[in-house]
């Protein structure tokens, strides 16, 4: 049995070193926030999945560039509770945020089609 076991407090800083370097010096990022405010029925999206793996609860998600497959959830919507999946591929480009939005047909439907509202560059990351 261990007399003197580590704090929690000296584990963390390691952890998130740790989970920093599984990304690298390159990265991309997604959320679900809404991008462009002016159009009729955009709504923010869950992002759930990425390539078939949970996603952490912070936004953005930080990942890898290249091709992904996405998984989403919607927003409640005309009085429906929401949580329909949808699934969009993107070839994610280095050092780019992406916005996933969902676009509905009108205010009372519950379909939805999921798709990148806006893109942006990320400051501070450099492409190799």
């Amino acid at each position: 049995m261990n007399r003197y076991p580590i704090p929690a407090i000296l584990l963390v800083p390691a952890l998130l070193l740790a989970s920093c370097a599984t990304i690298g010096p390159t990265w991309s990022e997604l959320s679900g926030e809404r991008y462009n405010r002016a159009i009729v029925d955009r709504r923010p999206l869950v992002i759930e999945r990425v390539d078939g793996e949970s996603t952490p609860v912070r936004i953005p998600i930080k990942i890898a560039p290249g091709p992904h497959a996405i998984t989403v959830s919607s927003p409640p919507h005309a009085g429906f509770q929401g949580g329909f999946l949808s699934t969009l591929t993107i070839d994610v480009q280095p050092c780019m945020r992406y916005y996933i939005n969902a676009q509905f047909p009108n205010p009372v439907q519950a379909s939805y089609t999921a798709l990148v509202d806006g893109v942006e560059p990320i400051a501070g990351c450099r492409a190799a």
